[in-house]
């Protein structure tokens, strides 16, 4: 299943080939030979940027300018329109999808970081996580036709758990330091918030692609990787028993008390907010959130668990890898002290400010000693994610809306597993045919 990257995530919705055309020429770069230029969408890491760029500047005299394009829409279009007039900045982001990423590389925009990622004893790369690097990186004989190569900087990693109120788990009669591992102890709790008129799981299910992002952590624990894989190949159908055993767990949920009502039309920031105000026993959410409920409640007793196994045959994974990159202009006239920024901006010390402050998890593993515990919690789970990003297959948009909005049905009692299943499967095969003709 394709799936939708968080890290604070949504698509770059334009047109690839309106700018793929405009590959030629030469683009505006800094404004000097000492000025790099930064684009950014991340409105809660501005204050944090602004003071990296004082002193980088300090240390080196090279002036730093972050400049904030908010919110990600506007972003997105402001990159499609310079990537269009070859007018983008030193370094810059892309908020969309592989295919997407890809297409910049094709067009000239984006500098292949492998030999600075590679050079020297204590190379670059080897800072990093590997499941953050690898959504930077394309292998040989990808089907996106890009020369294998490292083309961005994570700048931090995110993952997308699940957390508990501690003080509500001791109102339950559960231990507050032994979250559920197995879905059956899940499903159990939620009888228990059922007797006590407790909310139970919050999550943003009204944005599609987290309810999906569930429903791929209990397909691939359920069946593996290359079972899911082969699904969006084709070579499975939804049908399969395996299918709607992950489906089924959303009708369980349903029926046990552990979802909070009104959940499929939950947006993220309600789901929140209930979390950070005591008013709920469990969260679904990214590693971003932690930020949030500080911001929303400094005092609030919680801890990070991994989704509980439906299945003791597979380990848990999890979305994760890469939250936000940067990438390098291949056009810029600044492109050494860009790449000498980025080696500095991911560097131990600079990474633990920005954990510090912006309570992102790092993308520089060095970091990790130094951040604060909750971080810890998510950051030990980072290895464990996968990201659809790296995995070479993508399923068809009207697929992943049949199947979102599938279990969306299945949690409010519209529709059961089997009927999610078969129109998924009918969906799957028209689009295949219209692929092969």
């Amino acid at each position: 299943m394709r799936r939708l990257f968080c890290f604070a995530s949504v698509l770059l919705v334009f047109s690839v080939l309106g700018f793929i055309a405009l590959s030629g020429c030469s683009s505006q770069t800094a404004k000097s030979a000492n000025t790099i230029t930064v684009w950014h969408w991340m409105t809660d890491r501005d204050p944090a940027f602004q003071e990296l760029a004082k002193k980088y500047t300090q240390k080196t005299g090279i002036k730093v300018n972050f400049e904030l394009y908010a919110p990600s829409d506007a972003y997105s279009q402001k990159v499609r329109a310079a990537a269009q007039g070859q007018t983008l900045p030193d370094i810059f982001g892309i908020l969309g999808e592989k295919r997407d990423f890809a297409s910049f590389i094709k067009a000239g925009h984006i500098l292949n970081l492998t030999s600075y990622m590679e050079e020297g004893q204590g190379a670059w790369k080897n800072k990093f996580f590997s499941k953050a690097l690898a959504v930077n990186e394309f292998s040989s004989g990808n089907i996106y036709g890009v020369n294998a190569g490292i083309y961005g900087a994570p700048i931090d990693v995110m993952a997308i758990e699940m957390l508990y109120n501690k003080d509500l788990f001791r109102e339950l009669g559960l231990n507050p330091n032994r979250p559920p591992e197995t879905f059956a102890e899940f499903i159990d709790i939620g009888k228990k918030i059922k007797e006590k008129n407790l909310q139970g799981l919050v999550s943003g299910w009204g944005e599609l692609w987290m309810i999906d992002c569930l429903a791929n952590d209990y397909a691939f624990n359920i069946m593996g990787k290359d079972k899911v894989i082969a699904t969006i190949r084709g070579d499975v159908p939804y049908t399969d028993p395996d299918w709607i055993k992950v489906f089924t767990l959303f009708k369980e949920m349903r029926d046990s008390g552990v979802l909070v009502e009104g959940v499929v039309t939950m947006v993220n920031k309600t789901a929140e907010q209930l979390f950070a105000s005591n008013k709920a026993v469990f969260a679904f959410n990214g590693s971003w959130c932690l930020n949030v409920y500080k911001g929303m409640n400094p005092k609030l007793s919680y801890g990070v668990m991994l989704p509980p196994k439906a299945s003791q045959a597979r380990p848990m994974s999890i979305w994760g890898g890469a939250g936000s990159s940067f990438m390098v202009n291949a056009r810029s006239k600044n492109q050494e002290e860009a790449v000498k920024f980025l080696k500095w901006l991911t560097d131990k010390d600079q990474q633990v400010y920005l954990a510090d402050t912006t309570f992102n998890l790092p993308s520089n593993k060095e970091a990790l000693s130094k951040i604060p515990p909750i971080l810890t919690e998510f950051a030990d789970d980072v290895e464990l994610s996968t990201h659809p990003n790296t995995w070479g297959v993508s399923e068809f948009p009207a697929v992943i809306e049949t199947l979102d909005k599938g279990l969306q049905s299945i949690v409010i009692g519209e529709k059961t597993p089997e009927q999610v299943a078969s129109e998924a499967q009918a969906v799957k095969e028209r689009e295949l045919a219209k692929k092969r003709r």
